[in-house]
């Protein structure tokens, strides 16, 4: 988590003054600690027991679990970081998310300067059909 963590502020130049986590064992490490502390970063951890503190990551972290980290052998760090780079790109550019009318996330980024979710019976809906639904 560090690696990519240091990668992607090197690339992007971001300056995080806390970072909000879980106490999943994931994001529990020395290393994590150690890039924290050297980059002026707080941790800020849910308490244990807690999940509904930060609802969003968990409901988060449970898709990335049971989506990309438990369907996929990761076989060196780089490997890792193409799978997960390939399921964060599905993620936020081809998964429909039903809380914003089961469109993917880019399309709130791209939508002309609307800053209100899309009227959703103009999205399209990418849900294989079910025979009772029409």
């Amino acid at each position: 988590m560090a690696a990519c963590l240091r990668a992607k502020c090197a690339a992007g130049g971001h300056d995080l003054p806390k970072f909000r986590m879980c106490y999943g064992s994931e994001f529990i490490s020395r290393e994590m600690d150690l890039w924290a502390y050297q980059r002026g970063v707080t941790l800020d951890f849910s308490r244990p027991g807690k999940p509904t503190e930060n609802a969003f990551i968990e409901a988060f972290n449970s898709k990335l679990r049971s989506e990309c980290l438990n369907a996929h052998w990761f076989l060196s760090l780089q490997d890792a970081c193409e799978k997960l780079e390939d399921w964060r790109r599905y993620y936020n550019e081809e998964r429909p998310h039903s809380a914003i009318g089961n469109i993917p996330p880019i399309m709130l980024a791209i939508s002309a300067g609307d800053t209100s979710p899309p009227d959703p019976s103009k999205a399209k809906d990418s849900r294989p059909k079910r025979p009772n639904d029409g």
